[in-house]
């Protein structure tokens, strides 16, 4: 009689219970283990799923992966592409590079996800943590002060699992958000769409470029992006009804929207696909005690490679506020930030990647030449490809409203390379060099750095945002006031 597999036993108490085990739910656990959070994470799969969509990852999510260790394993194992292409056919139309952008990571990544979630689930293991996997949430009830998770094993038999938190990282379909009855307002635009990674044989011309090319041919849009061992992905709208591509359709596309004489010949196909997208956004990121995350809380056309990386930073955002409320550094409503910080970043990047998946898309050929036209003015207008290489590497991402001045604005990122990181400890940034009796060492859940010319003090939160300028230079009298420097205010 074969042996039954193992089944690691669910704790029946616990800080948080995450539901859901991909990129997202994956880098929540991985920083609540580095920050020492009690935690069960859990995943209805038997493993990580192969063919996912996500294939790139861009320089502020590895900023935060840096920090929970996961960063330079992934880039190692990754494609380093200088940006990102729009052609017509052989014609470029614009390019935008990311080399000048200001980060450890100037170029955008591109592996597949599935390499994403095995470094994460490497590092996750090597932090003593781990995913219950074939572990389902049935349903949960909200018990003051936390909720009461009903979980069904792989040996079916359910059990009861009392966290503080819960946090749905479940995906577009959210069981958690559909529970606890939080909106998820859009569109489902009804356009299908053709996904293949590929191997092609020597010598086949399929893109024209060393990072992700967009083609927007009169024949359609084609994005082409080379990934990791000679691999290529390649997307593409398609008629309703296709099934997913073989060989014979991927030279196909590549033939009629790639480059002219791209008769790309392919050696063998991967994986294959034919998906939707939807372009929604969550009414709430919190209810309660109750919080959504990655495309649980958001979902849109994969056009820019942005939804993993969003997903990625909701855990890097969500993260050190469950530990500073669960260790009594900040009050209960630090939590309340999640939602106001993530929120207008989600409806944000839905407006922008579905307007540019329908100018992408544009079917009438006078309609198409004129955005190329437009395409090819905006190229050479100053400084607008790199407000477009800084937007797609979501280095612009910012939490506050206030006008830029050229001070220091709470809740604007802060560049790695201007002060360097120590994991998730916040980051206490001094001017000069280091003095007698305080030296770059941590102080408990505080980091000093050292900036030459550096013209005020500055506090970072673990996250890599800033919480404010112009603080003491005694690591003591910041740690003895944090709480001034929380982002609670309306």
């Amino acid at each position: 009689m074969p042996k039954s597999p193992a089944i690691t036993a669910l704790p029946c108490r616990t800080d948080v219970l995450i539901s859901g085990a991909g990129p997202t739910g994956l880098t929540l656990a991985a920083g609540l283990r580095r920050l020492g959070v009690d935690h069960v994470l859990i995943d209805r799969n038997a493993g990580i799923q192969p063919g996912s969509k996500a294939a790139a990852v861009q320089p502020r999510a590895l900023e935060y992966l840096d920090r929970i260790g996961v960063g330079t394993g992934l880039v190692k194992d990754g494609h380093k592409a200088r940006g990102f292409c729009l052609h017509d056919r052989d014609r470029t139309l614009l390019r935008a590079c990311y080399d000048r952008l200001d980060t450890p990571h100037p170029y955008m990544l591109l592996a597949s996800q599935q390499t994403t979630e095995e470094h994460l689930v490497r590092q996750l293991a090597e932090l003593g943590g781990t995913v219950h996997r074939e572990h389902r949430l049935v349903g949960f009830a909200v018990d003051f002060p936390g909720v009461t998770v009903t979980v069904a094993g792989p040996d079916g038999v359910l059990r009861a699992v009392t966290t503080r938190y819960l946090v749905g990282c479940d995906g577009v379909h959210s069981q958690v958000r559909d529970a606890v009855g939080i909106g998820f307002p859009g569109q489902a635009p009804e356009q299908l769409f053709a996904l293949a990674d590929v191997y092609l044989k020597p010598g086949a011309r399929a893109a024209v470029s060393e990072g992700a090319t967009f083609f927007l041919s009169g024949a359609g849009l084609l994005l082409v992006s080379p990934l990791a061992g000679d691999l290529y992905r390649l997307v593409a709208p398609v008629s309703s009804g296709s099934p997913p591509p073989d060989a014979k359709a991927v030279e196909h596309l590549l033939a009629r929207r790639g480059p002219v004489g791209g008769t790309g010949s392919v050696d063998r196909v991967v994986t294959a696909s034919t998906y939707r997208t939807q372009e929604r956004v969550a009414e709430q990121f919190r209810s309660g005690p109750v919080f959504l995350a990655g495309d649980a809380a958001h979902t849109h056309s994969p056009a820019g490679a942005q939804g993993m990386n969003t997903g990625i930073q909701d855990a890097g955002n969500l993260a050190w506020k469950l530990h500073a409320v669960l260790t009594g550094i900040a009050p209960e409503a630090l939590l309340d930030t999640y939602h106001r910080e993530r929120q207008p970043v989600a409806a944000q990047l839905v407006a922008l990647t579905g307007q540019f998946s329908r100018i992408a898309a544009l079917a009438d050929p006078a309609a198409g030449r004129r955005r190329n036209a437009l395409l090819v003015a905006a190229a050479a207008t100053e400084g607008i490809t790199d407000w477009l290489a800084a937007t797609l590497a979501q280095l612009d991402v910012a939490y506050t409203s206030e006008p830029d001045l050229g001070v220091p604005r709470p809740g604007t990122r802060v560049s790695p390379v201007a002060v360097p990181p120590d994991g998730l400890h916040w980051t206490l940034a001094l001017p000069g060099t280091p003095r007698r009796g305080i030296t770059a060492s941590g102080h408990g859940v505080l980091a000093v750095r050292y900036v030459p010319d550096l013209p005020t003090t500055l506090l970072v939160r673990p996250d890599g945002y800033l919480a404010a300028a112009g603080v003491p230079d005694s690591p003591a009298k910041v740690i003895d006031r944090i709480g001034e420097y929380l982002p609670l205010a309306q």
